[in-house]
């Protein structure tokens, strides 16, 4: 971010919902799928929009951070089927809606609601049910907010998330590569934002500052939408 380039104000009287962290599909009291998700990058982001002003509502995945000064509203969720209700419920009447969330694409279809046990039967074979596409569901509301997604890709970074932001009808993306070194669960990032007719490389930073740069570009993408000064 440009040292003199300033967030204050730049979402002053708008409304925020951010997702962040991963989603924990439970197989049974003991056992869930999950990812390595660690919220950081989107309790960065929350932090940034709201000091530029937003009215930030933060939807939480089962993460260990503690909620980012300014944040109006944090709801705290577990499973996808539970991030979607809240998300939801949020971006009703929302400008803006920024989905950092590592959601899980596949539950289980069945619940245990007993430890699976090792035993004679062998290995057990799951049954999986995709979870709901809180992104792609909240991009084809109408009225709709201003949607911004993110992407993490282990190779092709710019091709699947140009083809993402397409499937999706979003109006803008962020998207990373993820390696042993950088992007899930490190302390620094580095984004490539993709939007209809454009591009720009974010260079590896801290997620906070980082934060700051993807929160100024979306203020002046969204005012640039609704014709006014970012």
């Amino acid at each position: 971010m440009n040292p003199n380039e300033s967030l204050d104000g730049t979402l002053t009287g708008l409304r925020v919902v951010i997702d962040a962290g991963p989603t924990y599909e439970d197989i049974d009291p003991v056992r869930f799928l999950g990812n390595r998700s660690s919220g950081k990058m989107g309790f960065a982001v929350a932090e940034a929009a709201a000091r530029a002003g937003a009215e930030v509502t933060l939807i939480a995945g089962p993460v260990a951070l503690a909620t980012p000064a300014g944040v109006a509203r944090r709801v705290d969720v577990r499973s996808a089927l539970q991030m979607h209700a809240a998300v939801m419920q949020a971006v009703q009447g929302a400008d803006i809606f920024i989905a950092t969330a590592a959601v899980a694409d596949w539950r289980v279809a069945e619940y245990s609601a007993r430890k699976i046990k090792k035993g004679a039967r062998g290995t057990p074979v799951l049954e999986l049910v995709e979870n709901p596409d809180i992104l792609a569901e909240v991009a084809a509301r109408d009225p709709r907010p201003f949607v911004v997604g993110f992407a993490a890709e282990t190779d092709h970074v710019a091709e699947h998330a140009r083809a993402k932001l397409e499937r999706k009808k979003l109006d803008l993306l962020a998207a990373n590569h993820v390696n042993e070194e950088i992007g899930i669960g490190a302390d620094d990032n580095a984004l490539e934002l993709i939007w209809p007719g454009g591009s720009e490389t974010l260079p590896r930073a801290s997620k906070s500052e980082l934060a700051k740069t993807l929160v100024a570009r979306i203020a002046a993408h969204y005012h640039a939408r609704h014709g006014k000064p970012a």
